[in-house]
């Protein structure tokens, strides 16, 4: 039995490696985790830039990978805690924004300000607990390629945005969105797309 699994099956020891790893009642790893563990298991690639001011909330326990000559501004917020988080090459991670995973960004992402984008969900079935406390639930978020999100917009669990989209500030995209396409609103709906054989957006 590998050391992973006689962790995971002994929840004494699982709760007490938990506790090593993160502070009771808070969703970020210990300092030691973040100085002595997460630059040698993430992955960062050559040129990329991750602001002073970024709060990585980075686990061991989950993937964290970044592609070349990204950048992450200030203030953004980074979670692997529940899903990985994977952002390709020369993506643009704008001010403020919160990326909860599991998420997957292409190459050539522009998410402008304070965007959220969270592959989590609590659950509140059981109304005799709080929902703070129930049970999570994850679906993947995948943002493809030369993909354009504007300043206020949010992404919901279990969507994927299609490549050379652009979803308009202030949007909330709780469905998919093809390829191609323009939308904007709350929920986002899709108001262009981009017709091949006439090479212009049209209005939907």
């Amino acid at each position: 039995m590998s050391l992973l699994s006689a962790i995971k099956s002994n929840p004494k020891l699982k709760k007490f490696v938990h506790w090593l790893l993160i502070p009771r009642g808070q969703a970020r790893p210990r300092l030691w985790v973040r100085l002595l563990v997460n630059p040698f298991i993430h992955k960062k690639g050559k040129g990329t830039i991750i602001r002073f001011n970024t709060r990585m909330d980075l686990f061991p326990f989950k993937n964290f990978s970044i592609g070349s000559k990204s950048i992450i501004e200030d203030f953004a917020t980074i979670n692997n805690g529940v899903g990985d988080v994977s952002i390709g090459n020369n993506a643009g991670i704008g001010l403020s924004n919160v990326i909860i995973g599991p998420v997957k960004i292409g190459n050539y992402v522009m998410l402008a300000q304070n965007i959220v984008i969270s592959g989590l969900n609590h659950g509140y079935e059981d109304i005799n607990l709080p929902p703070r406390v129930q049970k999570v639930v994850t679906k993947q978020i995948t943002i493809e390629d030369n993909v354009w999100i504007g300043a206020n917009c949010v992404v919901t669990a279990g969507v994927t945005i299609g490549k050379h989209s652009v979803i308009g500030a202030g949007s909330v995209v709780t469905k998919n969105i093809a390829p191609y396409s323009v939308a904007v609103g709350n929920p986002a709906r899709v108001i262009k797309k981009y017709n091949f054989e006439t090479s212009s957006w049209e209005k939907v």
